[in-house]
């Protein structure tokens, strides 16, 4: 089991001005396994197809994704040609990751899907990306999407491309199942993975699929200085099953290393590291990730 270790970016994220690419540079430089963009039309986070697109053009190595990007309020078919075009002219370094949109009214309106109709247009937009994706002229009629032998090119450069999918809810946990190559859940605990992972497995199984043991992961949030009060008022509502939330965020670099650990002993293998507050400068994010890659990637395998 390979164990790879990469590096995102929350929603608050600022660096849409100048510094990302002296961040990715970093990235590549220290020998990041990937780069992780997180989607919210509300906040400052860059876009992330824009912004893979612009670290694609300034790395070789380099994998990136998204954690995640809202399927339902798009076209799936033009983003099966977006995709497939940067997976092209990257070299194969696409990771797409896609979920339903944050339970929030700003963004539900901003998409235009109303949160009782995302799951349905969820798993139907799955089935036309993969359609789009694969060999032969694609028809699909269903209850959002009508096609009759539609041809979409490029295809990528990925003979198949992974698609990742998140979540720890029972319907979030049957789609992985169902529908995807891969799992990568946030602000989960190694507990969670691992009872995760049994209903996936038992899911997939039912369906004929199977999921590579290596393409289980989790998004670990981490801090170097005090929690603000803020972010576990949050991550209570999310998670009120935890007596504790903050056991969710890892205090330093070797907190975080030992969580790492106990995620590998249940069988999970990529992570996606992201601090839960971020350097205020480009130069800041340089020496923090000068900092942290000589502790967390020594994990890398």
């Amino acid at each position: 089991m390979k164990v790879r270790i990469g590096f995102g970016f929350g929603v608050r994220t600022k660096l849409n001005d100048t510094g990302f690419g002296e961040v990715v540079d970093a990235l590549e430089e220290l020998r990041f396994d990937s780069l992780w963009l997180s989607e919210r039309l509300g906040g400052e986070a860059p876009d992330p197809l824009v912004a893979m697109a612009f670290a694609a053009g300034r790395t070789t190595k380099l994998k990136f994704g998204m954690s995640v990007m809202v399927l339902p309020g798009r076209n799936p078919v033009v983003l099966a040609k977006e995709l497939a075009t940067l997976d092209r002219m990257s070299g194969g370094r696409l990771l797409p990751a896609f979920g339903l949109g944050a339970v929030d009214p700003h963004e539900q309106q901003a998409f235009g899907v109303a949160r009782g109709d995302r799951a349905k247009i969820f798993d139907e937009a799955m089935q036309v990306l993969r359609g789009c994706w694969g060999a032969e002229p694609f028809t699909h009629h269903g209850e959002h999407f009508h096609y009759d032998e539609l041809k979409v090119q490029p295809k990528p450069r990925q003979h198949h491309v992974d698609i990742w999918l998140g979540g720890i809810a029972p319907s979030e946990l049957r789609r992985v199942g169902r529908l995807a190559d891969g799992w990568l859940p946030s602000f989960v605990t190694p507990d969670d993975a691992a009872r995760g992972r049994e209903v996936i497995e038992s899911v997939a199984g039912e369906h004929g699929r199977e999921i590579e043991d290596d393409h289980y992961g989790a998004l670990i949030p981490y801090a170097l200085g005090p929690v603000p009060d803020v972010v576990l008022a949050g991550l209570a509502k999310r998670r009120p099953d935890l007596p504790d939330p903050s056991v969710l965020i890892p205090a330093g670099f070797d907190e975080l290393i030992g969580t790492i650990d106990r995620f590998v002993a249940v069988g999970t293998s990529k992570f996606v590291i992201l601090p839960i507050v971020e350097p205020a400068s480009p130069a800041e994010w340089v020496q923090h990730l000068e900092a942290a890659a000589p502790v967390v990637l020594a994990r890398q395998t």
